[in-house]
């Protein structure tokens, strides 16, 4: 594999707003397994092992039971595992990840409304989008999990 301009030294100031907005959800009051689960299920459908591998070692921090977090990828067979609120999760981020088919339903949109309230739903969806972008970063640059 050729190596890959590092976006941070090439184009620092929107790596630095990019973390921004990153560290802005992080410290929103989130829930923070919420914001792993977003992260862990987004890089799958995205196919970022960079992210992927980071979010799943920092849900094992958090204290998540590694069982779980393997099941996040296959959550609807074994959605047993998750609760009504990890699986809303779910659901509205691959609706994210998937913006270009159906979009956010107008059924999924009004769920999450009453399950997590306004302002838990605008950092859910900000959250998905935000991981999204960092996928693609990882993606587009061949960024690689260090052990």
């Amino acid at each position: 594999m050729s190596s890959r301009l590092i976006i941070g030294k090439t184009f620092p100031e929107g790596f630095k707003v990019l973390t921004e907005l990153d560290k802005a959800i992080k410290e929103s009051g989130l829930d923070k397994w919420y914001q792993e689960l977003i992260k862990i299920r987004a890089s799958h459908l995205n196919g970022c092992a960079f992210c992927l591998d980071k979010h799943t070692q920092d849900a094992l921090y958090l204290g998540i039971d590694a069982r779980k977090i393997t099941l996040v990828g296959v959550w609807r067979e074994a959605e047993n595992h998750f609760s009504e609120e990890e699986q809303l999760i779910l659901q509205v981020t691959e609706a994210i990840t998937f913006i270009h088919e159906e979009g956010l339903s107008d059924e999924l949109y009004s769920k999450c409304i009453t399950l997590f309230g306004d302002t838990d739903t605008v950092k859910i969806i900000m959250a998905a989008t935000v991981i999204n972008t960092w996928n693609r970063i990882g993606v587009g640059f061949k960024m690689q999990p260090k052990f």
